[in-house]
């Protein structure tokens, strides 16, 4: 079934302290690891994190998810899966890249935000198939990593358990990333994702229809 497109209120709520605190230092962080890197960090560019804040928090207070668990695939720095921990969401993060990933974990905890980051990619094994397919009808390349390991074996968590997913995807990954949503994520689960010309959109997976048995 498609992802169903939810709008969110064109009014949004305001940051607390504590949080715009947090997005400063996580912003200086994020300008030291780039800058200190000998090569560029391969599909890692920041996104806006207020306003991806924002959106978690407004997602939060209407109680849009059917549940707490958070997820971002592709976490990077780990400032979305952070403020999704702030935000009372059990959060967790998956990120390929494994200085990235003890960057966010440092940060998260120099700040005691409850959140657990794991080292590797955010395609679950039984999506192999998937990816071929996506691939041959895209006729591109995946900036996201999409070799299959043992992530959500580690976290003992499987895609179809989180309530709330956050991606900030390439281009040409975003047929790939919400394909592999739609497949494997729980009836009723968000889809949150950024994209620097159209901002924010939130996407439910719809419960399939029974057939009326005749």
């Amino acid at each position: 079934m498609p992802l169903q497109n939810i709008e969110l209120p064109s009014s949004e709520p305001e940051l607390s302290e504590d949080v715009l605190e947090f997005l400063r230092e996580a912003d200086l962080r994020v300008d030291e690891f780039l800058r200190n890197r000998p090569t560029r960090v391969n599909g890692f560019v920041p996104c806006c994190f207020e306003t991806v804040g924002k959106a978690l928090l407004t997602i939060e207070k209407m109680q849009l998810a059917a549940g707490d668990c958070f997820c971002e695939w592709g976490s990077g720095f780990g400032v979305v899966a952070s403020l999704a921990g702030m935000f009372g969401f059990q959060a967790y993060g998956i990120e390929i890249d494994r200085d990235l990933c003890d960057a966010a974990r440092e940060l998260a905890s120099d700040f005691d935000i409850p959140v657990e980051f794991i080292n590797g990619s955010c395609i679950p094994a039984a999506a192999e198939q998937i990816v071929d397919r996506v691939f041959a009808e895209n006729a591109g390349e995946f900036a996201l990593e999409t070799h299959a390991d043992g992530a959500y074996d580690e976290l003992e968590l499987d895609v179809c358990d989180f309530d709330l997913v956050f991606m900030y995807p390439w281009p040409g990954d975003e047929p790939l990333s919400e394909t592999v949503f739609e497949k494997f994520a729980a009836d009723g689960a968000l889809l949150l994702t950024y994209n620097d010309l159209n901002g924010m959109q939130l996407q439910r997976k719809r419960r399939k229809r029974r057939r009326r048995l005749r």
